[in-house]
């Protein structure tokens, strides 16, 4: 497991004010010598209290003993007069957090704008010790002046001080002003849902937002699902403040985020179930466990749109019913079939950056479950946090912790548990553009092995079966993790297949798994995803050299725990030595071989090789499919007039590369090779892309292929 502490750049440092401890009238006092008298025995010291967008982080001393500190919290006037009664607000307990020596608690719920007094003191069992001096302050207004134009705009969530949650129509109205009056900011539809609520999406980048998708895909973009579950609208709410934020701040700290990558924020994928404010869509699917089988329009339009967008890192937003969990928990894609560097990645976004910067701010991030919740985050690949690892994306889900539970104690009150639910989500989100920036290398180089390693097919396939999350060194953040959810016997198999091969009635047959018994067709589900095809004259093949490998067999394999289809295993055909030349007709499959002698790939054939090496020249002309993973080729590569897809991924190639005028299959992938000599490419249509994973070439780069 890698955990490292990340340098970032710190939300907390650039936006913060900090509060010293300040002497009140005595009026304001519990005891009036609290602030000047000597500290009391066990008596909490070097309280501070640090103003935030909607929280407001007290740090102190600790004492030595201390089971755990209540925080207490009195509205004030201007000249430090309790307007109202003091509450106790909060309680901190060792778990919280990473760094026990410095505690710390992030203060939310409170309503932007208004002045407290806080106070905390230390319990040594259940006996309470004596309370700290007390500190005052002004909390933060809701973020934007209101003089400024775009920063003056408000959600209604904002306008009503949480009593209401935003409206769809207030949405759109609010959505579209943002796009009128900012430069960066363009809002495009990735679709509509069962009942026609059109999909939204910000694309925010600086000074403008690139034009089209492959533009976009090209910055390494971020990716936030704000709502996925209608009656979980608390990240909602943040990301809509947080595209305001985005939109019209001027710190340097967002220019420069905004100069680098583009973020790309879906506020209300289930706008038909928000609307009802139920879980699932207006068909009562949870769309949370539809995106790998995409059977309804929102889960086909968000995965369209990673299709094209193609996003580096992502965030899943939800709230967890589970009252003795921790304020935001969280949880990597774990399927094992997510690869390793994916798999790792992620972690340390939680671990190595979430627990480290909740510890300085007072959140606490914990793993999804942290206490009594162990039956939750198994590897289903229908959920989006596993949709996304398996498509080599490093992401985490967020859960928004729905009650105060036992921590947060005076959140009975409605507005104050929603301001703290949204303000966590807030949080959490510009954190994790922060570890995207800060981390962009390791997160690029992630994505750049898991795709050549998945499209080498390389190791066993597991159909369900989740990867072990181990619990964080004491002091951890929960006293339990996710369960371990190994796969079972059944579920796993130890010789995959080259390919899988589906019938016409299996590609192309009506379906009856959509709203309304009408579904899309297999043929129209894997272009959703972005898989390659091979038409053959029975049918259709699947190749597994791939990028999305991982995902392929889950819902083509009868074995799939929630397959699509029950599609033909296609195994390698090649294996071995030979020597000599080699004539391809057909289909022909090379695993793990050793070729000794030219290749030709002759009219409607179709060439699959994987962890391979050819000695000689490879001519592909007129072919029905090319694909290469791993492989090593030892001579020239020629590879023109395909009628279907080209792939050519993580391969070691001496000598020239031409490939020229292939149409059909879409863009030819040329992605993360070594090419020692020139590389061509000329009229293609689609023109060939790298998936932002650059090829090392020695020799001169010319055509299509120039920026590759």
């Amino acid at each position: 497991m890698k955990l490292r502490r990340s340098t970032v750049i710190a939300l907390s440092a650039l936006l913060a004010a900090t509060v010293a401890p300040v002497a009140l009238p005595s009026s304001a006092l519990a005891d009036p010598a609290a602030a000047t008298a000597a500290a009391e025995p066990n008596q909490v010291t070097g309280l501070t209290v640090t103003q935030a967008d909607g929280y407001a982080t007290l740090a102190w001393t600790p004492v030595p003993g201390a089971t755990d500190y209540q925080i207490e919290r009195t509205p004030v006037d201007a000249a430090g007069v309790p307007t109202d009664v003091a509450r106790i607000v909060g309680v901190w307990r060792p778990n919280r957090q990473v760094n026990n020596e410095s505690p710390t608690f992030a203060d939310a719920g409170f309503n932007p704008g208004d002045r407290f007094q806080w106070r905390v003191r230390a319990r040594v069992g259940t006996a309470e010790q004596p309370y700290s001096a007390p500190v005052a302050g002004t909390t933060r207004a809701p973020w934007g002046d209101p003089a400024v134009p775009g920063q003056n705009l408000r959600t209604q969530w904002e306008t009503t001080r949480a009593a209401q949650y935003t409206s769809d129509v207030e949405e759109y109205a609010y959505t579209k002003a943002i796009d009128d009056l900012s430069d960066r900011v363009r809002v495009v539809e990735i679709g509509r849902t069962v009942l026609g609520r059109p999909i939204n999406m910000f694309v925010i980048g600086y000074p403008a937002p690139p034009a089209t998708p492959a533009a976009v895909a090209a910055t390494s973009p971020v990716a936030v699902n704000c709502n996925v579950h209608g009656n979980e609208p608390g990240d909602r709410e943040a990301c809509l403040i947080m595209a305001r934020q985005l939109a019209f701040g001027t710190d340097a700290r967002t220019i420069d985020l905004l100069k680098k990558t583009t973020v790309l924020i879906v506020p209300t994928i289930n706008g038909d179930g928000r609307a009802a404010n139920t879980r699932g869509n207006s068909t009562g699917q949870d769309l949370n466990r539809d995106y790998s089988l995409i059977r309804q329009p929102e889960t086909a339009a968000y995965v369209k749109m990673v299709r094209d967008y193609r996003p580096v890192a992502g965030y899943d937003g939800h709230e967890y019913g589970n009252a003795q969990a921790g304020d935001l928990p969280m949880l990597p894609p774990r399927h094992q079939n997510v690869s390793q560097g994916i798999f790792d990645e992620s972690l340390d976004m939680i671990e190595g950056h979430m627990y480290e910067e909740g510890a300085k701010d007072g959140w606490w991030a914990c793993p999804y479950g942290c206490q009594n919740g162990s039956g939750v985050g198994l590897s289903e690949e229908t959920i989006l946090r596993n949709t996304l690892g398996l498509k080599n994306v490093v992401n985490s889900l967020l859960e928004l912790r729905s009650s105060g539970g036992q921590t947060r104690p005076d959140e009975t009150n409605t507005a104050n548990n929603r301001r703290r639910k949204t303000f966590s989500a807030l949080w959490t989100f510009n954190q994790f553009l922060d570890y995207h920036h800060a981390q962009l290398g390791d997160i690029k180089k992630a994505r750049a092995e898991a795709i050549e390693f998945q499209a080498g097919n390389t190791g066993r396939l597991v159909f369900r079966g989740s990867r072990v999350i181990p619990l964080h060194p004491a002091p951890h953040p929960g006293e339990a993790g996710p369960r371990e959810d190994l796969p079972t016997p059944d579920m796993i198999l130890e010789n995959a297949p080259c390919a899988y091969k589906l019938t016409e009635e299996q590609y192309r047959g009506a379906r009856t798994d959509g709203p309304g018994g009408v579904g899309a067709t297999v043929a129209e589900r894997i272009a959703a995803h972005g898989w390659k095809v091979v038409k053959v004259a029975d049918g259709y093949i699947v190749p597994l050299a791939q990028p999305e490998r991982g995902l392929i067999p889950l819902l083509l394999d009868a074995q799939g725990a929630e397959e699509l289809v029950a599609g033909e295993r296609v195994y390698p055909t090649v294996t071995g030595r030979h020597n000599g030349p080699l004539t391809i007709s057909g289909f022909a499959c090379f695993s793990g071989a050793t070729v000794n002698g030219p290749v030709t790939v002759r009219p409607g054939a179709t060439l699959v090789a994987t962890g391979t090496t050819f000695s000689g020249p490879i001519n592909a002309a007129n072919a029905a499919g090319v694909f290469f993973g791993d492989s090593t080729l030892r001579g020239p590569l020629q590879i023109s007039g395909t009628n279907g897809p080209v792939s050519i991924i993580g391969t070691q190639v001496s000598g020239p590369v031409n490939v020229a005028n292939n149409a059909g299959g879409g863009a030819p992938y040329l992605v993360g090779n070594t090419i020692n000599g020139p590389v061509n490419c000329s009229g293609n249509s689609p023109a060939p892309i790298n998936l932002e994973v650059r090829n090392t070439v020695s020799g001169p780069k010319s055509g299509q292929c120039a920026a590759l």
